[in-house]
C-alpha cells in the first residue's frame, strides 16, 4: 500500500492503496465519486471516462501512481449546478435512454470541445466513436455535441 495525494474536482483527497488500483476504483470505492461508471474494465466502452489534465481518460485502466500529481476531474465535477454546455445540450437534446454510459459520453465530449471547439460532424464521431451506447442513441449524441458547440463559443 502505498499513500497518494490527489486533486479530484478541484478538493485535495488522501488514499492509502495499492499503486496498481485502476483510478476507477479509488474514485468509486475509495472516495465515494460513484458518477464514473464500470463498463467493460479494459478501456473498450468508454463508461469510466474522466479527465486527467483536461484530457478525456479511461479510469479503468489508469493505474492511480500515474496520476497522484495530476488535476482530475469527474462527471461530478464538470459543473457544479449541471449547467456545463455539453450536460444542457444533453438535457436540451433528450440524449439519454438507460443513462448509463452518459457520464462518459459528456466528458469525452466536454475534452472534445475544448481542445476542438467547433468540431465537424466527422470529427465529433471520430472523438465519440471510442464510448459505446448499448440503446444506440448516436445521432442524439452527436447533434448533442453540435448543440454544446455552439454554446462554448
Amino acid at each position: 500500500m502505498a499513500q497518494f495525494k490527489l486533486k479530484i474536482n478541484g478538493r485535495d483527497y488522501q488514499t492509502d492503496v495499492d499503486p496498481d488500483t485502476p483510478l476507477l476504483w479509488v474514485l468509486r470505492d475509495h472516495l465515494g465519486l460513484v458518477g464514473t461508471k464500470y463498463g467493460c474494465g479494459i478501456a473498450m466502452c468508454g463508461a469510466c471516462t474522466v479527465h486527467v489534465n483536461g484530457e478525456a481518460t479511461r479510469s479503468c485502466v489508469t493505474p492511480i501512481s500515474t496520476v497522484a500529481s495530476s488535476k482530475i476531474t469527474t462527471i461530478e465535477g464538470l459543473s457544479e449546478n449541471g449547467d456545463h454546455p455539453v450536460q444542457q445540450a444533453w438535457a436540451e437534446t433528450d440524449v439519454p435512454q438507460c443513462g448509463y454510459c452518459q457520464a462518459g459520453q459528456i466528458m469525452t465530449a466536454a475534452a472534445l470541445l475544448k481542445r476542438n471547439p467547433n468540431p465537424s460532424k466527422d470529427e465529433i464521431t471520430t472523438a465519440m466513436s471510442g464510448n459505446i451506447c448499448r440503446c444506440g442513441t448516436y445521432h442524439r449524441i452527436r447533434k448533442a455535441v453540435q448543440l454544446a458547440a455552439t454554446k462554448t463559443k
